[in-house]
């Protein structure tokens, strides 16, 4: 087994606590909302035979900007980013009522 990093273990005593618990958990779920954006955006990209360069042309962005969008899992986009993208693929973004989570509070 690999030995455990300090700032894993530092992770784990954090995560004993319910309350921080639940907020990394939520924190993730947002994490995760945002990449399977980014995945559908790349899909449909590669769909339609369209380069990264191309892309970043039809959205009025630099080449750079969207290679990274693509490239990182580190990616954190603006909406004003996702929407030029969704735009040049010929795609909208929406939101959609998800079903009830009786583990996720209210407000968050």
């Amino acid at each position: 087994m690999t030995p455990r990093t300090g700032a894993e273990r530092y992770l784990d005593s954090r995560l004993e606590d319910a309350e921080y618990r639940a907020g990394y958990s939520h924190a993730q779920e947002r994490i995760a909302q945002v990449e399977r954006v980014i995945r559908v955006l790349d899909e449909r990209r590669a769909d339609l035979s369209i380069s990264k360069a191309e892309l970043a042309r039809r959205a009025e962005m630099p080449p750079d900007a969207v290679r990274r969008l693509f490239a990182t899992n580190a990616a954190n986009p603006t909406l004003k980013t996702l929407t030029a993208i969704a735009d040049a693929l010929g795609l909208d973004i929406a939101a959609v009522e998800r079903t009830a989570d009786p583990q996720r509070p209210s407000g968050r």
